[in-house]
C-alpha cells in the first residue's frame, strides 16, 4: 500500500480576481504560481499561489465567479484552511500585519492544539495561521520577492478543517482507505494525520448536525491530496472504486494528473500527481505573470482572453 505524503492544494471561490490577486500576493506575501482557467469552463480564472514554484503542500487555488453569492455556513463542507508559519513571533507580525491592512482576524489563541491566528479574507474564507514544528518545511522554497520577510513566510499548508455529519463515516475512508492516522477524539472533533506526527497533511474533522452549507464566495470547493507517480493514482483510482465510491476517473490537468470523487458526507476529494508541475510550460523567472493555457484550450486563447477581465498588479 502507498501513503499519502500529505495536501496537494486546496481550491476555493472567489469573487472577484483583482481583490483575490491582491490580497493573497500583497498581503499574504505568496507568489501567484499560475494565471491559468477552470479547464471545464474557461471562461473563468483559476489562480494558483504558493511558494516559488507552486511546490504541492503549499497552493491555494481560486476559481473566480463574479455571480457567486454568500456561502450560507453549515455542515458537510470545508470548513477552514490552517497555513503554516514558523513561529509564535511570526503571529504577533502577522496580527500587526492584519491590522495595518484592516484584515479581519481574531486574537492569539490555540488551533489543533498549536498556537494560532485565525482570519478571513475578503470572499469571508475562513484560515488560521498556526505554528509549524518549529522545522523549515522541507517541500517549502522561499520566495525571494515577496513583501513579507523569509523568517515569516507562510511555509505551506497545514491543518484542514471538515464540518461533517457522520464523523465515523469520514473517518473510516482516511484511516482505513487511505492509510491516515487518528491522533486525537473527543466526542465533537478527531484529528487525523497522514504521516503520523507531521502538521502538514492533517486533517481536522469535526461533528454538526444541521443544515449542510450552501457554497458561495469565500467557500471551500475541494482538497486535493498528494501522490507522487502516475502509478500511485492509479493504485488509488482502484481503491476508491472497489470501497464503491463515483469518481472522475483519472484527469490530465496538464499541471498534474488527478481523480475527484465525494466521501459519503459529500466532501470532495480530488487525488493529484506532484509531477510534472508548474514549470512544464513557463520558466521560474516569469512564473504566474502571464495566462497559461493547457494545449486542449490553446488554439481558443483570443476568444478565452476576450471573456476575462484582466488583473492589475
Amino acid at each position: 500500500m502507498y501513503n499519502i505524503p500529505g495536501h496537494h492544494h486546496i481550491s476555493m471561490i472567489t469573487k472577484n480576481a483583482n481583490d483575490n490577486n491582491h490580497f493573497y500576493k500583497n498581503i499574504l506575501g505568496l507568489r501567484r504560481v499560475k494565471m491559468t482557467v477552470n479547464q471545464d469552463d474557461p471562461s473563468m480564472y483559476h489562480l494558483f499561489y504558493g511558494d516559488k514554484t507552486g511546490s504541492p503542500g503549499t497552493e491555494l487555488t481560486f476559481f473566480e465567479i463574479p455571480l457567486a453569492g454568500y456561502t450560507y455556513r453549515g455542515t458537510n463542507a470545508i470548513t477552514r484552511i490552517g497555513l503554516l508559519v514558523p513561529s509564535e513571533e511570526s503571529l504577533h507580525y502577522w496580527k500587526e500585519r492584519f491590522e495595518e491592512h484592516e484584515v479581519y482576524h481574531a486574537e492569539i489563541g490555540t488551533y489543533a492544539n498549536r498556537p494560532a491566528l485565525k482570519f478571513e479574507d475578503p470572499d469571508g474564507l475562513r484560515l488560521v495561521l498556526l505554528v509549524g514544528e518549529g522545522e523549515r518545511l522541507d517541500f517549502w522554497e522561499t520566495w525571494e520577492k515577496s513583501n513579507v520577510p523569509e523568517e515569516h513566510q507562510i511555509q505551506g499548508m497545514g491543518p484542514v478543517e471538515m464540518t461533517v455529519k457522520r464523523l465515523d463515516k469520514l473517518a473510516r475512508t482516511l484511516t482505513d482507505m487511505f492509510g491516515y492516522t487518528e491522533v486525537s477524539r473527543n466526542e465533537s472533533e478527531a484529528i487525523f494525520q497522514s504521516i503520523e506526527g507531521e502538521v502538514f497533511g492533517e486533517i481536522v474533522v469535526k461533528y454538526q448536525d444541521g443544515p449542510s452549507e450552501r457554497p458561495g464566495r469565500g467557500s471551500v470547493h475541494h482538497l486535493a491530496i498528494r501522490v507522487k507517480t502516475d502509478e500511485e493514482l492509479e493504485y488509488w483510482a482502484e481503491q476508491v472504486k472497489q470501497r464503491g465510491f463515483h469518481s472522475s476517473g483519472i484527469v490530465d490537468r496538464h499541471y498534474f494528473k488527478s481523480l475527484y470523487f465525494r466521501e459519503s458526507n459529500g466532501i470532495l476529494f480530488e487525488i493529484a500527481t506532484d509531477e510534472p508541475g508548474f514549470l512544464v510550460d513557463e520558466d521560474v523567472e516569469t512564473l504566474g505573470e502571464k495566462l497559461d493555457l493547457p494545449p486542449f484550450l490553446e488554439e481558443r486563447r483570443k476568444e478565452i482572453e476576450a471573456k476575462l477581465a484582466p488583473i492589475k498588479d
